[in-house]
């Protein structure tokens, strides 16, 4: 046996020790330094614009690349270098991390993948094994944001609320630990980032009812260094710092019993020479603010914008954006760090355009606010007033007492999918939207005045017969679908406050972004395109079709003087699962295969071929139910089946849109939904929360309302003819 092979084994034989990655056949041969990323080499990422080092490339989280080989003159002649797929069909959300030629990036399950950055193949492979029945918990897809890496390691948090430390150059696990109370409904689906040796993390579920937190931890142990909660919990209890005593005056009622919320699941930016970490909160547990915190109070704090010390934890200043949060706005969107003149004076600025849809510039030295203007069609308020910092609410924004149509919906006018700022064209560019929300008080909360019983899975303290009733009633006055919720991509001028220019997309569920120096924009669209813009006017300068629905945000980076910009391809996430019309979608049409897709100038793979689905909706089975049970089964359904298969019984084609189901499906509903036969594939048993009766009354709604859509009324026309 020589020397080689004897490595070869060894290296294998402490892979399985490890709970082993699955490697490729013949990796590639390149002189990689494995990750050996600090502080310092992120701060100066401008030096190695070759490189995508962090989850924004740089602290500031700009997503604008210094590269320029490809550039508006030459953008047309980009080709596919390479594709790898994944074998998944959910969301992948996660923005691929390079260095030296390797790529690191996530996809469904937590699963990550070490890729060779100049040709795709794959080094090797994790699976963190996360338990499919967690999926229940997760109100917006089973996705991953991505990596961190630092010092020759890998880090990633699983949907089951585990952090975890890999080599970088096998894939074998350092060190995992778990981050939640295991008998809560947590989940993470966040992307870490690392500050001066420390992983931040936080976690999500807000909608089920748990407290917020983030949390740091050592990175060469994982062992836990602080944690800071965004609410306060019991006061009997105590608080943990005096800020949360503060904050607690701003609560009312028993609001620990809903768990209060305010969870960070996505965006962190950091400012190394103000040694500031900058961190977004998300919405209130239940969004009702009536039931949440009774008599009123800002709530804090939920959906603001924290200013921390990454050393103790310990908040330096804090915004609240939307205070007494009442329709999900969270502020956990993307974070941008930018220097810029304002009124002549040069500013150290943050800026945020969340849920809500005003875009927020503040001092991010001192918290000030400098502005906040509409970058999208708002009617819960009519202004942000610059003296008190506080939105002037409309009197349509409360629903106390009526079903409200608001503007923008839960799922915001802008969600997690990352800006970009251009310091060249002083632009930000948005993915933004533009949904109409129905808003109705718990009915149980009107009538008693007490906390909604808990028998609904997923309660956000809302009235889900009367959103459904004003949804049926709004079809029947058009014959016909809602109108599709629109997608936009704006470029918006932080200084002059206002749209410079804005393109719509045929799906309003759309992709991050990534900018250039060589004047470029870049974005997937949810009608499965990826498409580069001019940065300066958003003229179209080149498009391919993917067929698959893209989210993601792109990259770029270099590899042996070669540029390559990627994006992760597969449709899902809250939008994707449950929002929009699938007819605007390429998940609607197409089957949604996960890919990581790269391309370089005079790239000649061939893209892959996608299968198209068979949309139209079949002849269902006889109803066998009484009007009450249909109700019952509506009900049912909203609390535990709505947010992956859609309001109305029509998803996004991501998860099986349930009026396409099959005669074999429909012969073992019961089995799928009670007694869970097909969880392995991510279909949780639900025996613990509904009962074999409510699981018939489910069923018969769901092929009441295919009928509803496969012979829609006609107006003026027979609907038989």
């Amino acid at each position: 046996m020589n020397t080689s092979t004897r490595m070869l084994l060894a290296l294998a034989a402490f892979c399985v020790a490890c709970g082993a990655p699955s490697f490729a056949k013949s990796p590639a041969k390149v002189s990689r330094t494995y990750a050996l990323v600090d502080g310092a080499r992120i701060a100066a990422a401008d030096s190695e614009p070759q490189n995508w080092m962090a989850h924004g490339r740089t602290y500031g989280e700009q997503r604008f690349s210094p590269l320029k080989q490809v550039n508006a003159g030459n953008v047309e002649k980009l080709g596919l270098a390479w594709s790898y797929a994944t074998g998944t069909l959910r969301g992948l959300q996660a923005t691929p991390i390079v260095v030296d030629g390797m790529m690191f990036t996530t996809g469904v399950w937590s699963v990550v993948y070490a890729l060779d950055a100049k040709t795709g193949q794959e080094i090797w492979k994790y699976d963190p094994e996360v338990p499919r029945e967690w999926g229940r918990y997760a109100c917006c897809d089973a996705v991953n944001r991505g990596v961190a890496v630092w010092k020759g390691s890998v880090y990633f948090a699983t949907l089951d609320g585990r952090l975890v430390c890999l080599d970088a150059r096998t894939g074998g696990r350092r060190w995992e630990v778990n981050t939640i109370d295991r008998s809560k409904p947590y989940t993470i689906t966040g992307a870490p980032r690392i500050v001066k040796d420390k992983v931040l993390i936080g976690n999500g579920g807000a909608e089920y009812g748990v407290r917020g937190y983030f949390s740091a931890y050592d990175a060469s142990t994982g062992k836990l260094v602080w944690r800071f909660y965004t609410v306060p919990g019991n006061p009997k209890d105590g608080f943990e710092n005096p800020e949360l005593e503060a904050a607690a005056k701003t609560w009312n009622g028993e609001w620990w019993v809903g768990g209060g919320g305010g969870t960070v699941w996505d965006s962190m930016a950091y400012d190394p020479d103000l040694d500031t970490l900058y961190v977004g909160t998300g919405n209130g547990s239940p969004w009702a603010r009536d039931i949440r915190s009774p008599g009123g109070g800002d709530n804090l704090f939920l959906s603001s914008i924290l200013a921390m010390n990454p050393d103790t934890g310990r908040l330096k200043w804090h915004y609240q954006v939307t205070p007494a949060d009442n329709w999900d706005y969270t502020a956990t969107q993307h974070i941008i760090l930018a220097d810029l003149v304002i009124e002549g004076k040069t500013r150290k600025v943050l800026m945020q355009a969340p849920k809500n849809g005003f875009f927020y510039v503040l001092d991010r030295e001192t918290g000030q606010l400098i502005s906040a203007d509409k970058f999208a069609p708002v009617t819960w308020a009519s202004r942000v007033d610059l003296t008190t910092g506080r939105p002037v609410e409309t009197p349509e924004a409360t629903y106390s007492r009526e079903t409200r149509l608001i503007v923008p919906a839960p799922v915001g006018a802008h969600n997690w999918q990352p800006m970009a700022y251009n310091p060249g064209t002083g632009l930000v560019y948005i993915p933004a939207m533009q949904p109409m929300g129905i808003y109705a008080l718990s009915k149980e909360f009107q009538e008693t005045g007490k906390y909604p019983r808990r028998d609904m899975f997923w309660n956000p303290g809302i009235d889900w017969d009367a959103f459904i009733d004003t949804a049926l009633g709004l079809m029947e006055q058009l014959g016909g679908p809602l109108p599709p919720d629109r997608g936009y991509l704006k470029a918006w001028d932080p200084l002059q406050k206002k749209t410079v220019w804005e393109i719509e997309h045929p799906a309003f569920w759309n992709g991050g972004l990534l900018t250039t120096a060589g004047d470029l924009l870049f974005q997937g669209t949810g009608d499965g395109r990826f498409v580069a813009y001019a940065a300066d006017t958003g003229k179209i300068l080149w498009a391919v079709p993917t067929s698959i629905g893209i989210i993601a945000p792109p990259i770029t980076y270099e590899v042996d003087g070669e540029q390559y910009v990627a994006v992760m391809a597969g449709y899902g996430g809250s939008g994707g699962l449950s929002g929009g019309d699938p007819r605007t979608m390429a998940s609607g049409k197409y089957v949604n295969e996960g890919y990581v897709f790269a391309f370089k100038l005079g790239g000649k793979a061939p893209m892959p071929r996608v299968a198209e689905k068979n949309h139209l909706i079949p002849e269902q089975p006889a109803i066998d139910a009484t009007a009450a049970q249909l109700e019952n089964g509506k009900y049912r359904y909203m609390g535990t089946c709505m947010v992956c298969h859609g309001a109305l019984a029509m998803s996004g084609g991501v998860v099986p849109d349930l009026r396409m189901l099959p005669p074999e499906k429909h012969a073992i509903f019961n089995e799928i939904v009670y007694d869970g036969i097909i969880h392995g594939a991510g279909m949780p048993k639900l025996s613990d929360l509904v009962s074999e009766q409510d699981v018939h009354d489910i069923h018969a709604y769901v092929i009441s309302r295919a009928n509803e859509d496969r012979n829609p009324p006609v107006p003026g026309v027979d609907s038989e003819k």
